[in-house]
């Protein structure tokens, strides 16, 4: 499934490129979103520690690389912006804005904790893509983040797909990401 959903954005992004309008296969690797919604201010990555607030309770074992890992259910009303928290800070080189990162990760809604893509689905190969290539918050969130690492990404809506419905993801949706960054190219 996971591969299917990245080839969905890849796709995509190939169709807005090339003008012709179609619109994208339901995604939950996340696709692109219209320029607009990329303005907005940076993420507030939070300190290492205990869940900072709008940072969801965590399930499973956090520090634990080789296993999936995802969030439950936001507790209080979902961040504004962009909030991102290192569980396991990496030691590799730092993501930029224009890399094409190898990633592990689990996505879930903040409303209740209902994961709706994981890319562990298949097993513990990571997927692949370019930050340029995905939705906003996600490329946001994981810029900065060393290989090696492990972050907790919350997406509002603005950042995400916004108020349209993309496959399992309800239209203005706030969005967690538990991401594993395994390497850049």
């Amino acid at each position: 499934m996971k591969r299917s959903l990245l080839a969905a954005a890849v796709a995509a992004t190939a169709a807005v490129a090339g003008g012709c309008g179609a619109a994208p296969e339901p995604a939950a690797a996340p696709a692109p979103a219209p320029a607009t919604q990329a303005a907005l201010a940076p993420p507030v990555i939070a300190p290492v520690g205990a869940p900072a607030p709008g940072i969801p309770a965590l399930v499973g074992t956090p520090t634990d690389l080789t296993a999936p890992l995802q969030a439950g259910a936001g507790t209080a009303d979902p961040p504004a912006g962009l909030l991102a928290q290192d569980i396991v800070v990496g030691t590799g080189p730092v993501a930029a804005p224009t890399d094409t990162v190898a990633v592990r990760y689990t996505g879930t809604l903040y409303a209740d904790g209902t994961q709706f893509d994981s890319s562990w689905s298949e097993g513990d190969a990571p997927i692949q893509f370019p930050l340029d290539g995905v939705v906003p918050g996600f490329a946001q969130g994981i810029e900065g983040m060393q290989v090696g690492g492990r972050r907790v990404i919350v997406i509002p809506p603005a950042l995400g797909y916004g108020s349209r419905t993309t496959g399992p993801i309800p239209g203005n949706s706030t969005l967690v990401f538990v991401v594993d960054l395994v390497a850049l190219s």
